[in-house]
C-alpha cells in the first residue's frame, strides 16, 4: 500500500528513525507502516547515505545542494527561535548542535541574545513549579493517555485532542483531533496507534468516561477491550492530576508551542498542524527531562503486535466459568452477583481463595472482582 500523500515526508522520517537502530525487526516495521520491504529498505539506505535530504523524491530535489555560506551565530540562534517561538536557550543550543553547528556559545549567551533581540517576554519566562517525576525503566512498560481540554472550531463543532505518551521516552504516540470523547472514538484512534507501535504493558488514564474506575462504572467497553488485548489498566488518583504529570506537561507544551493564539475552521485543519508538530516534538525538540535528548532516541517499537482478530477467551480446567448476563450479573451457587454491564456476553472465571466462601473473579488474565458467598445478594 502506498504512503499517505498528506504526510509522506513525516511518515518516511518516522520510519527511518525507528528502523535505523540495530536489532529492529525491519520486516515487521514495514508491515506496520503498510509498505513493501523493497520500499522500506530503499528509504533506509538513502537515509544512511544522505540523511534527511535523501528522503525527498528524486524528481523534487537535486542530488547535491550547493554549499551554504556560513552565517553569524546570532543569526543561527534567531532563525531557530523564530521557527520555534516557545523554545528556550538550552533547547536552541542543543538543536543547533544536533544540526552539526560547531563552536556554539553557552546557553546563557544564547539567552542574552534572545533577550537583547526582543525574543523573550519576561512575563512568559516566569518559572513554573516542577513536577514530581517517576519514570518507567524501558519503553512500552507504561503509556499515559488523556484528553486535552477541548476548544471550539469555526464550523461550530468542538475539537477534543486525544494524546498518548510513552512514559519512559516521552515519545508522542498519538495526537488525534477527535470530534467527541466517546469510547468508540478512542478505540478507533488506539487501533491505529497499536498497529504502528505495538501494544504496551499498561495504560494509565484518569477517572470517569470513557475510561471507567468510578463507583458506579468501574469498567467500560473500552477498558474491557484493552483487557482482552492483554493491556493492564491503571487510573490516576481522583483529583490528583500530577499522577499523569507527563501528560499534563505535554498538554502545556502543545498549548504553548502550537494552539495558543490560533484558531481553526475544522478538524482536518487541526490534524494537519498536529501531524507537523508531533514530528518536531518527537524528532527535533530536545527534552530537558531527557538530558536534552529527543524522545525518538529513547523510544523503540513494542515486541507485542496488535492482533487484528482477537483470540477466543480461554480459562483453566479448574476454573468455574460463568457468562455475564445482559444486566451485568452472574449467578453462582444460588447467589446473584453484579459485576458490570461492560462484561455482558463475556465469560469470566471464578477461583477460590484460602478464605472459605471467598472467590475471585477473573476476566482473561485480570482480576476484576471478589465474591463473598457468606453475604447473600452482595454486589461484586
Amino acid at each position: 500500500m502506498p504512503w499517505k500523500e498528506e504526510s509522506v515526508m513525516s511518515l518516511r522520517r518516522e520510519f527511518v528513525e525507528l528502523g535505523s537502530p540495530s536489532g529492529v525487526n525491519r520486516s515487521q516495521l514495514c508491515r506496520r507502516f503498510r509498505i513493501s520491504r523493497a520500499v522500506g529498505y530503499k528509504w533506509l539506505k538513502r537515509y544512511r547515505q544522505e540523511g534527511v535530504p535523501g528522503l525527498c523524491d528524486r524528481s523534487r530535489r537535486p542530488r547535491h545542494s550547493p554549499r551554504r555560506t556560513q552565517v553569524p551565530v546570532e543569526q543561527q540562534v534567531l532563525r531557530v527561535r523564530d521557527r520555534h517561538r516557545a523554545w528556550g536557550a538550552r533547547k536552541i543550543r542543543q538543536r543547533l548542535l544536533d544540526q552539526g553547528v560547531n563552536r556554539l556559545a553557552a546557553a546563557s549567551t544564547i539567552h542574552a541574545i534572545l533577550r537583547r533581540q526582543g525574543r523573550i517576554d519576561p512575563a512568559v519566562c516566569a518559572p513554573h513549579p516542577p513536577w514530581q517525576r517517576f519514570e518507567q525503566d524501558a519503553p512500552n512498560r507504561l503509556w499515559q493517555m488523556d484528553f486535552k481540554g477541548h476548544f471550539g472550531l469555526g464550523n461550530g463543532q468542538r475539537c477534543h485532542p486525544l494524546t498518548v505518551l510513552d512514559d519512559h521516552s516521552r515519545y508522542g504516540l498519538c495526537l488525534q483531533a477527535c470530534r467527541n470523547q466517546q469510547g468508540s472514538t478512542v478505540q478507533q484512534a488506539l487501533q491505529e496507534t497499536f498497529r504502528r507501535y505495538g501494544l504496551p504493558e499498561r495504560l494509565l488514564m484518569d477517572n470517569g468516561s470513557p475510561w471507567g474506575d468510578d463507583a458506579e462504572h468501574p469498567y467500560t467497553p473500552l477498558t474491557v477491550w484493552l483487557l482482552r488485548l492483554g493491556i493492564g489498566i491503571c487510573h490516576s488518583r481522583p483529583y490528583h492530576p500530577q499522577t499523569q504529570g507527563k501528560e499534563e506537561r505535554f498538554h502545556r507544551t502543545l498549548k504553548t508551542e502550537l494552539l495558543q493564539g490560533r484558531s481553526y475552521w475544522d478538524q482536518a485543519q487541526v490534524q494537519r498542524d498536529f501531524d507537523q508538530w508531533i514530528e518536531i516534538y518527537n524528532f527535533q525538540r530536545p527534552h530537558q527531562a531527557l538530558q536534552m535528548v529527543v524522545p525518538a532516541r529513547r523510544f523503540q517499537l513494542s515486541a507485542r503486535s496488535f492482533p487484528e482478530v482477537l483470540p477466543a477467551i480461554e480459562y483453566g480446567s479448574q476454573d468455574q466459568v460463568r457468562k455475564v448476563l445482559d444486566h451485568g450479573r452472574i449467578s453462582f451457587r444460588g447467589h446473584g452477583f453484579r459485576l458490570s454491564k461492560a462484561f455482558r456476553g463475556y465469560p469470566v472465571a471464578l477461583r477460590p481463595t484460602p478464605t472459605d466462601g471467598l472467590w475471585e473473579v477473573y476476566f482473561c488474565s485480570t482480576r476484576i472482582a471478589q465474591l463473598d458467598l457468606r453475604v447473600a445478594g452482595q454486589d461484586a
